[in-house]
């Protein structure tokens, strides 16, 4: 972390966390590549980019046969424009594990003058559901249309009270104005120059910050809590989910050669996926585009955070040094024992 400091992000805090408490939590740079931009700290907010995805399907998976229908029921009551077209056959768990059909994404720039998410709920699918694996930020779009028809009340205030509720606190979206400069800058770029506690992703921002896909700010402790639900359920500790969902989360849910699904979770099938070459072929977890990371190890009981603003530096791969940081994890952990 230190020899990447200045070169791949300028502020990271990395949490690992090992049967449900802390084993290290450290931060590393400033909010900005510039001396006088504030110090990053442990409970520094990031923009957590698509590991807003597995806080999302929670959510989803807690109103499941509740405010919306079950995993394997019919979606049409609640999405009506789907009647007669091939999206009928779509169930939440096909949003879920990726497999629904849904494009991964669009250009942002050919969306500046549409809506996005009726344009996520009705663009033509780009297999049959339950065909392929698509990681699609368009069908996790749809979801949070969903979820907000379900509750009847906007996404925002659905998702923070229901995460808020299980101890997630600092999980929002749309930071307050005062509290953006204590928050990570991401990329400078043409079209709103540099982002700063604002959403990074197009499509996100474009839908006013609020998205089922990305959009949440949070710190280290409430992204490792997220992991903490799903092992807690295994493990048989105190988990605010309903224990066979979560366990069944964590499972394939739909098979690929690179990174198979579970429900709302990737679960690692090589090893060089992002959670490194140590963690066990148990672990879930995912990654975000700003240069976010959860990786959990049921076998070990423990969890790896990652946070960063990788983006500050460029779009590049962030993939080795995630890895590097689980597996240098795995390894103290193991030395521990």
């Amino acid at each position: 972390m230190r020899a990447a400091l200045g070169e791949r992000f300028s502020a990271a805090v990395v949490r690992v966390e090992h049967r449900g408490r802390v084993a290290f939590e450290r931060a590393y740079g400033r909010m900005r590549d510039a001396a006088a931009a504030p110090p990053c700290a442990v409970d520094t907010r990031f923009d957590l980019a698509s590991l807003t995805k597995v806080f999302v399907a929670t959510v989803a998976l807690d109103d499941a046969g509740d405010a919306i229908p079950p995993l394997d029921g019919s979606l049409l009551e609640l999405v009506p424009e789907w009647h007669g077209t091939a999206h009928a056959p779509i169930t939440l768990r096909r949003i879920l594990a990726h497999d629904a059909g849904f494009r991964s994404g669009a250009d942002y720039r050919t969306l500046l003058d549409r809506d996005v998410e009726a344009f996520a709920l009705l663009e033509p699918l780009a297999a049959p559901p339950g065909t392929q694996v698509l990681y699609s930020d368009l069908g996790f779009i749809a979801l949070g249309a969903m979820l907000a028809r379900g509750a009847r009340r906007g996404l925002a205030a659905h998702a923070e009270a229901r995460l808020h509720a299980w101890g997630a606190g600092s999980i929002g979206y749309n930071p307050p104005a005062a509290e953006r400069v204590a928050i990570p800058a991401t990329e400078t770029e043409a079209w709103r120059g540099t982002v700063q506690g604002t959403v990074h992703d197009e499509k996100a921002h474009l839908l006013g910050g609020v998205a089922g896909h990305a959009g949440l700010f949070g710190d280290a402790r409430d992204v490792a809590l997220l992991a903490e639900w799903y092992l807690a359920a295994l493990g048989g500790r105190s988990t605010p989910l309903e224990v066979a969902r979560a366990r069944d989360s964590v499972r394939e849910q739909a098979a690929d050669p690179v990174l198979r699904r579970g429900l709302g979770w990737a679960l690692k099938t090589r090893d060089d996926n992002s959670c490194g070459v140590l963690m066990s072929p148990q672990s879930f977890g995912h990654t975000g585009f700003t240069g976010t990371s959860l990786w959990a190890d049921p076998v070990r009981d423990c969890s790896v955070t990652l946070l960063t603003n990788a983006v500050h530096y460029g779009r590049t791969d962030l993939r080795a040094l995630r890895a590097a940081v689980a597996d240098a994890a795995v390894c103290a952990l193991d030395a521990a024992r």
